[in-house]
């Protein structure tokens, strides 16, 4: 009974193979196929049955064990170069990150200017620039108002000095006139007293 279940199992398992070649006729045979194969062709027939030989199943099992240690390692190996170029992978991500943020930050020294050891922005240092002339614009406005208002003081000041050194001078020549005027009539009244005397 035994041997029976073995060899309709033996029987499943190569009609599922048959089944996978037929699908896969176009990938390359594995060495289980060939195997399988040969097994079939060189089996003989008992009342509707495949009849096997022990070693030649025994072969099988061993080339079925072999070719599924190989394709394990196969697998640990693809496992293997998967993880690898996960890393791989991951290392390029990290490192893309990186250099975006150093893209990132060059354009952003690029784009900013340096005032009195400050980093500022193109557009926040004209728009400090500006602000700067236009309080210097500012400044030099009110300074030419207060300057224009200063000069025309000064001027109406040295009219009003001249106008007054012009009336000082007239008063003083008025005021010598009249001291010697007064210096005559003075000497007019001595020299009638002298002459009374």
């Amino acid at each position: 009974m035994r041997t029976k279940d073995y060899v309709l199992a033996i029987f499943a398992c190569i009609s599922v193979f048959q089944v996978n070649a037929q699908q896969d006729s176009i990938a390359a045979q594995t060495p289980v196929q060939d195997e399988f194969t040969r097994l079939i062709e060189e089996s003989n027939n008992y009342q509707g049955y495949k009849v096997v030989e022990y070693d030649k199943l025994i072969e099988l099992r061993n080339t079925t064990r072999n070719f599924i240690t190989e394709l394990k390692e196969e697998i640990i190996v693809q496992q293997n170069t998967v993880d690898q170029q996960n890393d791989q992978i991951q290392q390029l991500k990290s490192d893309l990150a990186a250099t975006q943020e150093d893209l990132k930050r060059v354009s952003e020294e690029k784009d900013a200017l340096m005032f009195l050891g400050m980093p500022f922005s193109k557009g926040g240092y004209k728009a400090m620039m500006w602000g700067i002339v236009g309080g210097l614009l500012l400044i030099l406005g009110v300074l030419f108002f207060r300057f224009k208002s200063s000069n025309a003081a000064t001027k109406e000041a040295r009219q009003k000095l001249s106008e007054t050194e012009k009336e000082f001078d007239a008063y003083r020549s008025k005021a010598l006139e009249k001291e010697q005027r007064l210096g005559r009539m003075l000497q007019d009244e001595r020299n009638r007293a002298a002459g009374n005397s």
